[in-house]
C-alpha cells in the first residue's frame, strides 16, 4: 500500500512539475491558443485522474472547462432517479451555457434566428416540433428534421437547442426539432413511430414553414442520432421522400454494453455519459429483453443500411458509444453508402453544439454544416 501512495504521490509530482515547466518555457501552439488556459486546477485534477486510471484524465481544457461547470451544479446520478427528477438534473448543456456566462457571452438565443412551436403528426396524435429558421431568409429554404438527444427518457427540444439553431444560421436552412414521445411513460417504439410520422409531416407541408420539400435531410444526437437513422430506413422502405443527407452525431446505434467504450466508461465518475446510466436509458426504454434485438435499436447488429442517403457520422473519444459509433460508419461503407467519419479525441459525448467554448466542437460543426451544404447544392 505505501508503494502504491508513493507512486502516486510522484507521478502526481511529476505531472504538475513537467506541466509547469512546459507553461513557461514553451510557446504556444495555434491549436493550444484556440483552447481555454490550462489552469494549476487543471493540471493537479487531469494529474490525479491519470494517476487513478479515470478516462477524464484524457479529456481537453475546453470540455473540462465545461464538466466542471456541470458538476459545480451537484447533478444526482440519473440511475439512482425516476425518470420526473432525472429531466429536472442540471445538464452538460448547463455546463457550457455557465461557462459562456463565465467568458462574459451571451446565452441568448440568436436574434439571427427565429423559432416557434408548431404542431406536426406523431405516431399516435399530433406532437409538437420547434421550427428553427434564419430571420432574414426568403423563397423556400432546404429543410433539416432533427431529432434531440437523452436517451429517448430525458432531455427537450431546448436542452440542444444551440444545435438545432446553429444548422438553421449557418446552413440557411430550416430545422424543424422533433419533440418525441419520452419513455418511461411511452416505451420503445413511440418514440420511433413519432420521429417517422414527424418526417412524413414535413415532407408533405415543407412549403407552409418556407421549406423546400425536395432538399430534405435528417440530423440528431445521441437517441435522436438513432432516430435520424430510422427515418432514412423508414423512408427506404415506406417510398416516403428521402433524405439528401444524414447527420449522424454520437448515437445510440447498438445494444452491446460490452464494447471496449463501454468498459472505458464503466464507472460512473466517467462524465457525463457512463455505462450505468446506458443501462439505465434501457430499462426505462424497453418492454423486454426481446427489444433489445429489435433492429431499431441495435442498428449495428440488426439493421439493413443498404439503400441510404451520404452520411456524416461524429463520435469521440470518452463516450461509452463510441466503439458502435466507428461500427456504424463502417457498417454503412460495408453497405455502399458514402460515409464522412469524424472521431475526435478530449471531448466527451454533448460536445456537440458547444461550439463557441469548445474548439473540437466548433470543428464538428464546421464539417457538419459543409456537408450538409454540399448535399442540398448538388440536388
Amino acid at each position: 500500500m505505501n508503494a502504491i501512495k508513493l507512486t502516486r504521490t510522484t507521478a502526481l509530482a511529476l505531472v504538475l512539475l513537467s506541466g509547469t515547466a512546459l507553461a513557461q518555457s514553451a510557446p504556444q501552439t495555434d491549436a493550444q491558443k484556440t483552447n481555454s488556459q490550462e489552469t494549476v486546477k487543471d493540471k493537479v485534477q487531469n494529474a490525479v485522474r491519470s494517476v487513478t486510471g479515470n478516462p477524464l484524465a484524457e479529456v481537453d481544457t475546453d470540455m473540462k472547462h465545461v464538466l466542471d461547470a456541470m458538476a459545480a451544479m451537484k447533478p444526482k446520478p440519473l440511475p439512482d432517479l425516476g425518470a420526473t427528477e432525472a429531466r429536472q438534473q442540471p445538464t452538460a448543456a448547463d455546463g457550457a451555457n455557465q461557462v459562456l456566462r463565465e467568458q462574459g457571452k451571451s446565452t441568448l438565443p440568436d436574434p439571427a434566428v427565429m423559432r416557434k412551436n408548431i404542431l406536426v403528426d406523431g405516431g399516435k396524435e399530433k406532437i409538437v416540433a420547434t421550427v428553427f429558421k434564419p430571420a432574414n431568409a426568403s423563397g423556400p429554404l432546404p429543410v433539416i428534421v432533427y431529432y434531440h438527444g437523452g436517451g429517448f427518457v430525458i432531455a427537450n427540444n431546448s436542452t440542444y437547442a444551440a444545435s438545432a439553431e446553429l444548422l438553421a444560421k449557418e446552413v440557411g436552412a430550416v430545422v424543424v426539432s422533433v419533440e418525441y414521445s419520452k419513455a418511461p411513460e411511452h416505451k420503445f417504439p413511440a418514440a420511433h413511430d413519432d420521429a417517422v410520422a414527424a418526417y412524413k409531416w414535413v415532407t408533405q407541408n415543407a412549403a407552409s414553414i418556407g421549406g423546400d420539400p425536395q432538399k430534405i435531410a435528417v440530423a440528431g444526437e445521441s437517441a435522436g442520432g438513432n432516430l435520424a437513422v430510422n427515418v432514412a430506413i423508414a423512408a427506404r422502405d415506406q417510398n416516403l421522400t428521402k433524405p439528401l443527407h444524414e447527420l449522424i452525431v454520437y448515437p445510440m446505434a447498438g445494444t452491446n454494453l460490452d464494447t471496449d467504450s463501454y468498459k472505458m466508461a464503466d464507472s460512473s465518475n466517467v462524465k457525463p455519459l457512463n455505462k450505468p446510466m446506458m443501462g439505465w436509458f434501457y430499462k426505462n426504454l424497453v418492454n423486454s429483453d426481446a427489444d433489445m434485438q429489435d433492429p431499431r435499436l441495435d442498428i449495428v447488429g440488426k439493421a439493413d443500411l443498404h439503400g441510404l442517403a451520404p452520411a456524416t457520422v461524429i463520435a469521440d473519444q470518452i463516450d461509452p458509444l463510441q466503439s458502435e459509433d466507428l461500427a456504424l460508419a463502417d457498417k454503412l461503407k460495408q453497405a455502399g453508402v458514402q460515409v464522412n467519419l469524424q472521431n475526435y479525441d478530449g471531448v466527451t459525448h454533448e460536445f456537440f453544439g458547444m461550439g463557441k467554448v469548445v474548439a473540437k466542437a466548433k470543428q464538428a460543426e464546421d464539417v457538419a454544416v459543409k456537408d450538409m451544404k454540399d448535399a442540398f447544392a448538388a440536388k
